[in-house]
């Protein structure tokens, strides 16, 4: 994909087709403000906005929105970071720092929902860059994007680790009262230490999981994916038992585990950081991702089991919107009471 398709009024000649910024087409801007600092904007009036997953792709859905490209969240292990080398951008600091803002999002969706082609068929968002980070709240593009959603009574989900989708709780609200919402927060462990090296620009997870209880205190239901699951530095049984005891007692309606995977772009990136923090690491990654992106089947297996049994520990099952789960802090009993039996549940995936 060239810079040119995500423009306008793209340009006629080959030679500006591969320039990496038109200048009738985009803006730059920066902010000297400390939220944006060392952050610079490029924003484009976009062609079109409803994207065609590929039929290759191992995701469950067929169409998405992104309405940003790059990601202050800086994750170092995002799978996206790959989509910046299409625009001629380095996949690491360039990333987290260029950010394509599609300023005309809003409008242009809501032109495509009204299509007569257009059947109404679910849109995922947040499965690409993060809708939700920091640039979102200069820009607010997902209140008229879920606007137009509600009107058209289109189906949709939101995968987020942004705490600003509570600004759109409302429109949230609203929109689920008329079709099919769901949303989803991204929360792999809760090991601040690791947090804090491995996604520097994301909010706490304990602050996400607030998301999650302050949603279904609300009546909207909402998952958690719990990923990527970090071999080696977030995937030991304590580590696992406590991320899965954080989930249920949010309220979380499920639990889906999904393994760290390091394709290309992001593979180099998270391998410059562990050999920085973690070098004693770098010979074990190489070996456990030696086939390609994804760790063997076996160790996903694993980690899969593992999660689903302590889901059904902590009681994680499917559930009414407006009926959240709460987990009480554990107690030392005053004497021994008979354990009750468990009714039987039934894992909810995304």
């Amino acid at each position: 994909m060239r810079w040119d398709n995500l423009t306008a009024d793209p340009a006629g000649d080959r030679a500006r087709d591969a320039a990496l910024f038109g200048a009738d087409a985009v803006t730059t801007r920066t902010f000297d403000t400390p939220e944006f600092r060392g952050i610079t904007f490029h924003e484009i009036r976009a062609r079109s906005i409803v994207n065609r997953v590929p039929g290759a792709s191992r995701m469950p859905f067929e169409w998405t929105v992104n309405p940003y490209r790059g990601c202050t969240h800086a994750c170092v292990y995002c799978f996206a970071r790959k989509t910046h080398s299409y625009l001629d951008l380095d996949t690491g600091l360039d990333f987290d720092s260029q950010i394509v803002v599609k300023v005309n999002a809003p409008e242009l969706l809501r032109r495509q929902l009204g299509s007569r082609r257009w059947q109404g068929e679910h849109i995922a968002m947040g499965t690409n860059v993060d809708c939700y980070q920091r640039a979102e709240g200069r820009y607010r593009l997902m209140p008229g994007i879920i606007a137009a959603l509600r009107d058209h009574a289109n189906p949709f989900s939101i995968l987020t680790k942004g705490t600003l989708i509570l600004r759109d709780l409302d429109l949230l609200k609203q929109a689920s009262e008329v079709t099919d919402v769901g949303i989803s927060v991204s929360v792999g462990f809760t090991d601040s230490q690791l947090w804090r090296t491995v996604e520097p620009g994301t909010p706490a997870p304990e602050r996400r999981l607030d998301v999650v209880r302050t949603l279904t205190d609300h009546g909207i239901g909402c998952g958690v994916l719990m990923a990527p699951v970090i071999p080696f530095l977030g995937d030991s049984p304590a580590q696992l038992r406590a991320t899965v005891r954080a989930i249920a007692a949010s309220g979380a309606t499920s639990v889906t585990p999904l393994v760290l995977h390091l394709r290309p772009g992001a593979r180099e990136w998270f391998m410059a950081w562990l050999e920085h923090y973690h070098p004693y690491l770098v010979r074990r990654y190489e070996r456990l991702y030696a086939e390609g992106a994804y760790a063997p089947k076996w160790y996903q297996r694993r980690i899969t089991r593992q999660v689903h049994e302590l889901a059904q520990e902590y009681g994680i099952g499917p559930t009414r919107a407006g009926m959240p789960r709460r987990i009480a802090a554990p107690v030392e009993p005053a004497e021994p009471v008979a354990p009750a039996t468990p009714e039987p549940t039934q894992l909810t995936l995304l």
